[in-house]
């Protein structure tokens, strides 16, 4: 039997008779296999002390279970022992019995299929042997044994994609792929020259005709926007209502699908994985104005669909079905190519295998940090003698956040921004916090030297050798350096967030390694460095006029070429490092990874004050930096860095801050602007876009202008025989007017121009004139005539 590599695609564990059966379908280069692994035992842990009331219990009621003392302890150093399960179902009824009458388990929660795989350190990638049967377009390999492999999958994914009726009606599906592009298309036959089209007598043939599809071409990815909860609710709605099974699955296996607890559409098809674009873009830290598969399009691509209003789009779907099959056809195909060239352009696939490789979690996993943190910690916490501890959310104590320092306002010549390169990580990295590291540290004096634990904070303190978490941050920190090397972006992003996450991961009660002595021992730490940097560069003679968790603004306190800027930001960086490596020795007898890198020269800085007041803003700046030939200004948290500011407010921020950071009189430019607002010459530049975050009827108090707007747009459509578009959650355009907000589709009455001086004009404006010698409302009141 030869070892043969492959990448896992889905997981599933099941009792078959009385024994488990985990079954594994893998991508190969000869092609899909089914992995089957039987006997497996479903596994979980619980004091020794417990061990008599247990085997009670279970004989009580019938349960069969091994019980096994280890040489494993608690956190708590109690010694435990192995609940040996022969089926899941038993394990599952056992752990809840042993909770009924106050046992505590440990690890009952982790699936078998998820333990197998992370105890053999297997994360993607597998080798596997085994007894190997030919089937129907797959292989299946029985008694089955497997270990960590190095593959990278060669993947087929189709784009897929529905049209159908404002009622839910199907029309066509639409499919794109390496292998096959097509339209299955319900209607009499047509010729067509661009499109190709698979006619279908009825709903229920072109259910069976996507059936056949993925029978014949077989793909192991299946992508699409806002599949999910659209395209593939729908389709499970309509096989059930036709009385077809959506076989969709390898091994003609069923597609599953259910609701989460937030109506949350999930989807499971045996040896495929479903993966909708707009979380996986969100995963990969992507933000856009609109997540409308057009808009993200425009933004990524240039272009998008051919039609844009959301009425006319119903409509015009509904007439072309009727009269333009051919034109239907094209449009729905033209949707899936799009959505595969957004993969395309973002490396988004490759973004979801390179996670996976790191972290073991399955390809369509969204979010998952705390997942990846277990899957990664917990196998080599069981080699150093423990058993992960449960999660105590009773017990949480919310850990500082990030440092944020009181800024001092004014408009800059050259300011510096000086940034800790993944601080989080490198303190991690220094100090040696692990959730291991804090239970074996606390066994020790504090001091610096080697027999001595490292201080933290909140009573936390670290063993110099037993840890795991800075090992970890290492070798992602190494892996990424050579990523960024090699301009292997979706790697480097990948290792970005997992790394970032690890902090994240130990402050949230949602993670069973939660300790406040962990994340203080990191945020605490941070604070701790900021405020030293501040004091480090303030004896050079410079000003720190605001720091943010790991970045550091500093003031020059008069202009400087860009040339002389960056030669004191470096020299500036080299001697604080210098400084925390001999400090760092000195006391604790460490490492320092701390390390402080010059991120930016801004020519000139506006650090406003909090609207109506003297006090510093925080979070909120803007600065123009030189780009050769060319000039940037950056804004952060203010008007134009936010989606829910009209096109004219982000407009007339941009040319305004140019003027004054060029010492240019901006008042004749104010006054254009306040007066062309008035004389309705930017109407097609104040409406406002904004998301509702709540179902339409949820809100009762306090509601906001959205909302309403978004009432009246669905009483016109209610009125017009239209779809209601707002009911649950969306996206609505509105403009105010002087009877209020309306629906820009709606809009009756004339527009509120002074509301917009008023609420977009003034506030930009304000934040930055002031500090120029000018008043905006001198600059947009009337000019009074001399009689």
């Amino acid at each position: 039997m030869s070892i043969q590599q492959g990448f896992v695609l889905t997981r599933q564990a099941r009792d078959k008779g009385q024994k488990t059966t985990i079954e594994l379908w893998v991508s190969t280069d000869d092609g899909p296999m089914q992995i089957e692994i039987e006997g497996e035992q479903p596994t979980f842990f619980i004091h020794q002390a417990s061990m008599n009331k247990t085997q009670s219990l279970f004989a009580e009621h019938n349960l069969r279970c091994e019980l096994k003392a280890l040489a494993l302890k608690s956190f708590e150093q109690a010694p435990l022992c192995a609940c040996y399960f022969s089926t899941i179902a038993q394990s599952q009824a056992a752990a809840q019995l042993l909770e009924q009458n106050d046992i505590v388990t440990f690890e009952a929660d982790i699936r078998l299929a998820d333990r197998f795989l992370m105890e053999r350190f297997i994360k993607g990638s597998i080798e596997f042997t085994g007894r190997q049967q030919i089937r129907n377009r797959y292989s299946q390999v029985r008694q089955a044994q497997c270990r960590a492999g190095e593959y990278k999958p060669n993947l087929c994914v189709v784009s897929l994609d529905i049209e159908c009726s404002e009622k839910g009606l199907l029309y066509s599906i639409g499919l794109d792929c390496e292998r096959d592009s097509r339209v299955i298309m319900v209607g009499a036959p047509q010729e067509s020259i661009e499109t190709t089209i698979e006619w279908v007598a009825d709903e229920r043939a072109l259910l069976v005709a996507l059936n056949q599809w993925f029978e014949q071409f077989d793909p192991d990815i299946i992508i699409g926007w806002n599949v999910i909860d659209f395209d593939f609710r729908l389709l499970d709605r309509r096989a059930q209502w036709n009385k077809v099974p959506l076989s969709l699955g390898r091994g003609g296996r069923n597609a599953f699908f259910r609701s989460g607890n937030n109506q949350q559409g999930f989807i499971s098809i045996a040896g495929r994985v479903v993966i909708d674009g707009i979380d996986m873009l969100k995963s990969a830290t992507y933000h856009f104005r609109s997540w409308s598969l057009e808009s993200v399009s425009q933004e990524l691509l240039g272009e998008g669909k051919a039609i844009h209003n959301v009425h006319d789009r119903m409509d015009e779907i509904n007439q072309m079905f009727r009269h333009d099959k051919l034109s239907l056809a094209k449009y729905n195909l033209q949707d899936c190519v799009l959505v595969n060239r957004i993969f395309e352009h973002t490396h988004l696939l490759d973004f979801a295998i390179e996670r996976s490789k790191l972290t073991g979690l399955e390809l369509d996993r969204i979010g998952g940090s705390v997942a990846a943190f277990s899957n990664l910690y917990l196998p080599q916490l069981h080699r150093a003698g423990y058993v992960a501890p449960n999660m105590h959310p009773e017990d949480w104590i919310a850990s500082p956040g990030g440092y944020v320092m009181d800024s001092l306002p004014n408009l800059y010549d050259s300011v510096l921004v000086l940034d800790y390169k993944s601080l989080y990580p490198s303190i991690i990295r220094s100090f040696l916090i692990d959730p291991l590291g804090l239970i074996e540290g606390l066994k020790l004096p504090i001091g610096n030297h080697a027999d001595t634990a490292i201080e933290g904070f909140r009573g936390g303190q670290f063993h110099r050798s037993k840890h795991f978490l800075p090992k970890m941050v290492e070798d992602i920190w190494r892996a990424r350096d050579v990523a960024k090397k090699n301009q292997d972006a979706a790697f480097s992003q990948a290792l970005k967030i997992i790394m970032n996450s690890f902090y994240g991961v130990l402050g949230s009660s949602g993670c069973r390694f939660f300790d406040t002595r962990l994340a203080s021992s990191i945020t605490m730490r941070g604070h701790e460095i900021m405020k030293t940097t501040k004091k480090l560069i303030e004896k050079r003679g410079y000003q720190v006029i605001y720091g943010d968790t790991d970045s550091t603004f500093v003031a020059l306190n008069s202009a400087y070429s860009q040339h002389d800027a960056d030669a004191i930001g470096q020299q500036l960086v080299n001697e604080i490092n210098a400084w925390w490596k001999q400090d760092l020795a000195e006391r604790f007898g460490i490492e320092s990874y701390l390390e402080l890198e010059y991120e930016t020269h801004y020519k000139k800085f506006l650090m406003p004050t909090i609207r109506g007041s003297e006090t510093g803003s925080k979070k909120r700046y803007a600065g123009l930096i030189d780009q050769g030939s060319d000039e940037k200004i950056v804004f952060k948290g203010l008007e134009s860095a936010r989606s829910d500011w009209t096109p004219l407010a982000q407009e007339f921020q941009q040319t305004l801050y140019m003027m004054v950071f060029h010492d240019q009189d901006p008042s004749d430019y104010v006054r254009e602007i306040v007066e062309r607002t008035q004389a309705g010459e930017f109407d097609h530049q104040l409406i406002y876009q904004k998301r509702l975050r709540r179902k339409l009827n949820e809100y009762e108090k306090n509601i906001p202008p959205q909302v309403r707007a978004a009432r009246i747009a669905d009483e016109k459509n209610a009125q017009l025989g239209r779809p209601l578009q707002y009911q649950n959650r969306g996206r609505i355009e509105y403009l105010i007017t002087v009877n209020g907000p309306e629906p820009k589709d709606y809009v009756e009455s004339a527009l509120d121009y002074q509301h917009y001086i008023d609420k977009q004009l003034k506030p930009v404006a304000e934040a930055i004139l002031p500090f120029a010698g000018y008043d905006f409302k001198q600059l947009s009141e009337p000019q009074l005539g001399l009689f």
